[in-house]
């Protein structure tokens, strides 16, 4: 795609978000936010019975056209493309700024990778809640995902809080 279908296909995503929607019953709720930007994702991920691959993803945020788009078209990937867990594991942030358009989103790459990040981040917290219900242990609530934030991306509770200040 040349800069324009870029621009235009990110335009379509904003305008038209695909998988946009609240999901209370997923396996994980995982906000995510821009604290430069102002950017709020929140990401409803369910897993699929083999507890290896997505069953359902959807999202809801507020931000710029880049941070917006970006996560719809990550969500239509994921669903479309049904990807496994590890397969979410494997994309890095480079990737998915290839995948946006280079050109179009070189000067917001914080924007850009948000909604993967928070996606990760999601996938790092269902591993973890797994492990101690298996282990027998309590869920534990917050914990910090610090690849995310040598990012500049703030997940879980963190990202409505310094988002809104």
């Amino acid at each position: 795609m040349d800069r324009q279908e870029q621009i235009e296909n990110l335009l379509d995503h904003y305008e038209h978000p695909r998988f946009r929607q609240a999901n209370e019953g997923a396996d994980v709720i995982m906000p995510g936010g821009n604290p430069g930007c102002g950017d709020v994702i929140t990401i409803y991920l369910s897993i699929a019975d083999d507890e290896t691959s997505v069953s359902e993803v959807g999202f809801e945020g507020e931000g710029c056209t880049i941070s917006q788009a970006a996560a719809s078209i990550l969500m239509e990937m994921a669903h479309d493309e049904q990807w496994t867990l590890s397969e979410i594991d494997e994309i890095d942030y480079t990737t998915m700024i290839d995948i946006l358009g280079k050109e179009a989103v070189q000067m917001r790459p914080k924007c850009a990778t948000l909604a993967l990040g928070t996606l990760k981040a999601a996938v790092k917290k269902y591993r973890r809640d797994k492990m101690r219900r298996d282990a027998g242990l309590d869920i534990v609530e917050e914990e910090d995902d610090e690849s995310a934030k040598r990012l500049g991306i703030v997940t879980g509770a963190a990202a409505l809080q310094e988002t809104k200040e």
